[in-house]
C-alpha cells in the first residue's frame, strides 16, 4: 500500500478568512492526499509544531491579511529549527512583486487567487520528496 501525501493547511496570523483554504483542503483531500486543516489565527510556533507532530510532507499556508512577508518566512525558519524539511507552499492575496522574496525565504511556490486547484495538486505531486 502506497503512503499518502500528508498536507497541513494552515492560516497564520490574524487572517480570519478561510474559504479559500477550505476549498484547497477539500480539493487536496479529493485528490487522495491526507489533509490536516489547522483552522484560523495560528502563530508560526503553532503551525511549525503542528507540522512536526503531524509528520507532514507539505505545509500549505494561506494568507489574505498582507502579513505574508513576515509570517511565511518565520514559519519556514521555525520548521528548519525543528529539523523539518518539507515542501512549503503559500497562497492567498499576494502581490506578484512579493513572490520572489517569499521564494528566496523558502516558500517553494506561491498560488494566487484564481489558480485552479488542479495546478496545486499537480505541483505537490511533482515536488514532494
Amino acid at each position: 500500500m502506497e503512503k499518502r501525501i500528508r498536507v497541513l493547511v494552515a492560516k497564520p496570523g490574524l487572517d480570519g478568512h478561510d474559504r479559500g483554504a477550505k476549498v484547497v483542503a477539500r480539493a487536496l483531500r479529493d485528490a487522495g492526499f491526507e489533509v490536516i486543516y489547522t483552522g484560523i489565527r495560528l502563530t508560526p510556533e503553532q503551525i511549525s509544531e503542528a507540522a512536526l507532530q503531524e509528520d507532514v510532507n507539505v505545509v500549505a499556508l494561506s494568507l489574505l491579511s498582507g502579513a505574508h512577508n513576515t509570517l511565511f518566512p518565520r514559519i519556514v525558519e521555525m520548521m528548519k529549527a525543528k529539523g523539518l524539511d518539507v515542501l512549503t507552499i503559500g497562497g492567498g492575496v499576494i502581490p506578484d512583486a512579493d513572490i520572489p522574496g517569499l521564494k528566496a525565504a523558502g516558500i517553494a511556490e506561491v498560488f494566487t487567487p484564481g489558480t485552479p486547484t488542479e495546478k496545486i495538486i499537480e505541483y505537490i505531486k511533482a515536488n514532494v520528496k
